[in-house]
């Protein structure tokens, strides 16, 4: 295993196109690290320049302690899974798992090559496809003979380039899940990239945004869903995503396009010096006022009309149209454009409880807590109420998460190991 250190990578291509801008990324030996963002955006083009297969145009790639920038892939001692899975045909299960093995380059016999083999396989469940083709297997068995042939290369770290994208919903959940369990069991330093926040948010210890070839902000699923840098974060992470508003400054009072909020201390000091903000709210920041058994007391309770909802069995989605201020529209529309959006939503998604009684048509009183507002910047995007001391406290706590975690894996794999050789 080994960690990875990006400093300062850039690709630009021949016709002066650069499609990552000065990436700087320190992932930990055995870091599970997720690349994330819209198409377009450089993630597959930065997983592609780690392992070889994209030249670097300038900056410093690190493997271990040693720089790779001019290093062929078979020389960086990586495992790449890829989004079509690569397996060949007329192979086996079990001759494409060996396949790396069994190149010039691997001084391997077949007693270690068997016995790494049954490993993997054992790992993944496929012992009993051993004998078959690629072609007879499920979308899911592929990916998981792509996955065994990366295990037993005992490669220094796993590459993951969009491995799920081809699979149907059911089965990429249950596939989410069998790549978090290995790689906690395994321990091994994994990069892995996707477009689909909600694989972001399940699998990785952290997250990094990308957004037009720059890197918006690393930090653990719950820190960038709490502590958002910007807007872009903050459109980009969530589902449904945030909601996003018109907030005009009035004395003593922010006025949203649905409700007026007495300013606090800490809307306050973001206001400050400004007419018109951005206001971000999350869908699950609202409750039905008369079904919550909350104290409502602080709170904002405002009345509206409810368009339509959808009921998804476990939460009851309400959706009210509301009004642009011209003033942020344009801000708002490339927003909209960059997280690969259609056109402009003009409408509030609120997320309430699945016994909500709330229906299309309706006049719901809806309450949220100020506490739930993020401001930005209508200009640059800035989130003017992240809180820098609750960002590193979330921090400090998905690490701790992630050491207890590992600590368990590593138990569970002794106590296997235990039974094993009995």
């Amino acid at each position: 295993m080994a960690s990875i250190t990006l400093n300062r990578i850039v690709k630009t291509y021949d016709d002066g196109f650069t499609a990552v801008k000065g990436v700087d990324l320190d992932i930990a030996d055995g870091e599970f690290v997720i690349l994330v963002g819209p198409s377009g955006c450089g993630k597959s083009t930065l997983l592609r320049m780690i392992v070889g297969l994209e030249d670097i145009s300038d900056g410093e790639l690190r493997i271990g302690d040693e720089v790779v920038n001019d290093k062929a892939p078979k020389d960086r001692n990586l495992a790449m899974v890829f989004q079509n899975y690569a397996l060949y045909p007329h192979l086996t299960v079990y001759e494409n798992i060996a396949f790396p093995m069994r190149l010039k380059s691997s001084d391997l016999d077949d007693k270690e090559i068997d016995e790494r083999v049954r490993r993997a396989s054992k790992l993944l469940e496929l012992d009993e496809h051993l004998e078959r083709k690629p072609a007879n297997l499920s979308g899911g068995q592929r990916q998981r003979v792509a996955m065994g042939r990366a295990i037993v290369r005992n490669a220094s770290a796993f590459l993951f380039d969009e491995p799920l994208s081809n699979l149907d919903a059911k089965l990429r959940g249950q596939m989410r899940t069998e790549i978090a369990r290995l790689q906690r069991s395994l321990g091994i330093t994994t990069v892995y990239v996707t477009h689909d926040q909600t694989e972001a948010m399940t699998l990785g210890d952290r997250v990094a945004v990308l957004r037009r070839g720059e890197l918006q902000q690393v930090a653990s699923p719950r820190g960038l869903y709490d502590q958002p840098v910007n807007l872009f974060v903050a459109g980009f992470i969530g589902s449904p995503p945030m909601n996003f508003l018109s907030g005009t400054v009035d004395g003593d009072t922010l006025r949203l396009p649905f409700a007026d909020v007495p300013l606090d201390d800490r809307l306050r000091a973001a206001v400050e010096g400004r007419d018109l903000v951005i206001v971000g709210v999350r869908p699950d920041a609202f409750e039905d006022a008369d079904a919550t058994e909350r104290d409502l007391t602080g709170g904002i309770t405002t009345e509206l009309d409810i368009e339509m909802t959808e009921w998804l069995g476990e939460v009851l989605y309400a959706y009210v149209p509301y009004e642009t201020d011209a003033t942020v529209k344009e801000k708002l529309s490339e927003l909209d454009r960059d997280l690969d959006g259609e056109s402009l939503r003009t409408e509030l998604v609120v997320a309430l409880d699945a016994m909500s009684s709330i229906r299309a048509g309706d006049a719901a009183r809806l309450w949220f807590s100020p506490d739930a507002l993020h401001l930005f910047d209508p200009e640059t995007g800035v989130n003017l109420t992240r809180d820098e001391a609750k960002a590193e406290k979330l921090e400090e706590d998905a690490r701790a998460a992630r050491k207890r975690a590992l600590e368990r894996a590593k138990q569970r794999a002794e106590r296997a190991g235990a039974s094993a050789s009995r």
